[in-house]
């Protein structure tokens, strides 16, 4: 097993920590005037759900978890679940619906990310850094609204809501952040 300084965890790795698998949710390096630096993580047991907060000393090292990643297609969610498929073989993966529910919104069919494994157990899903989804429910602009860069909400094709400027249509194509959720773009 490979391992990292403490100093060098990052947001969205994957480490050992107390010997199960967990997700580092947050790292914030700092470094006083007085002793040595340190990382301040927020962790996710991917097993159990369970969140712990933990300071790694910048010099220590950290067993990181052996997580592989296989690029697969989405399928289609239910209320358990979530299906994707190799397409190289036909094989079909089940993801427990929790490890992907605030994802779900960004996710059509065919949609390609990578599910990533841990002791052959899915244990998350990583989305491509955004994704173009059609605008199917839009207001109108409202005449005299123009301080600002003002912003409006839509409704996407996957029912998610997301604040976009005033020029936006129904029936428009926008580019949507995964991480965020923010508006990018629109797209031709």
């Amino acid at each position: 097993m490979s391992t990292v300084k403490g100093g060098n965890i990052t947001k969205n790795s994957y480490i050992i920590y107390k010997g199960a698998p967990h997700r580092v949710t947050a790292a914030n390096f700092t470094s006083p005037g007085k002793g040595s630096a340190f990382m301040r993580c927020k962790l996710k047991n991917v097993v159990t759900g369970n969140v712990a907060e933990f300071t790694f000393k910048s010099n220590e090292s950290v067993e990181e978890a052996d997580v592989t990643k296989m690029e697969l297609q989405f399928l289609y969610a239910d209320t358990a679940e979530v299906v994707f498929m190799d397409e190289r073989t036909y094989n079909q993966v089940s993801v427990p619906r929790d490890l992907v529910e605030d994802k779900l919104g960004f996710l059509t069919p065919e949609t390609r990310v990578n599910v990533l494994f841990y002791n052959d157990n899915p244990i998350g899903v990583l989305l491509p850094p955004n994704v173009v989804l059609k605008v199917t429910e839009a207001h109108e602009a409202v005449a005299g609204n123009r301080v600002n860069a003002p912003k409006k909400p839509v409704t996407l094709e996957t029912g998610i809501e997301v604040q976009v400027p005033l020029f936006i249509k129904t029936g428009d194509h926008v580019s949507v952040d995964t991480d965020s959720g923010e508006y990018l773009a629109r797209v031709n």
